[in-house]
């Protein structure tokens, strides 16, 4: 697929990835356990054939699923998240919660599962482990560098 964004930008780039219309979807069905073509387009109420092949390829050259044939004739295939498809988790349960807050008609919430209580979301340094109440979004910078190490 043609990337549609061409910003440095986080969010943008991601949205190439994974912004097409059922993209995300497709991913939520893999993670929770929907993992053949059949199951994935029967839980997908309206996606074509097509559309949800081109987005199963798609998904593994990017790197989120991989895909495994588990019957010859014929060829039918399981898929699996990758680490990368993975770690969409937390996107997912970010709009779960923002949906919980905002929409009018709601289906889910985060729940803690010991004391029944809603979830949200907290940020945490990588170097001390410690809780962040104030976040910063910065430029990440960094140098070019060529193949023989030249900058």
């Amino acid at each position: 697929m043609k990337p549609r964004y061409n910003l440095p930008c986080n969010i943008a780039q991601s949205l190439n990835i994974i912004g097409d219309r059922w993209t995300l979807l497709i991913v939520h069905e893999i993670l929770i356990g929907q993992t053949t073509f059949n199951n994935i387009k029967k839980s997908l109420d309206g996606i074509s054939s097509n559309l949800l092949s081109e987005r199963l390829k798609y998904l593994e050259e990017e790197g989120l699923l991989m895909s495994e044939l588990y019957s010859d004739h014929p060829p039918r295939y399981r898929y699996t998240l990758t680490t990368k498809g993975e770690e969409l988790e937390h996107v997912f349960n970010s709009l779960i919660i923002w949906g919980s807050k905002n929409l009018q008609k709601c289906y889910k919430k985060l729940i803690d599962p010991s004391s029944g209580d809603e979830v949200e979301i907290a940020y945490y340094s990588k170097e001390t482990g410690e809780r962040i109440d104030n976040i910063e979004v910065v430029p990440f910078e960094y140098e070019l560098q060529t193949i023989d190490g030249d900058k």
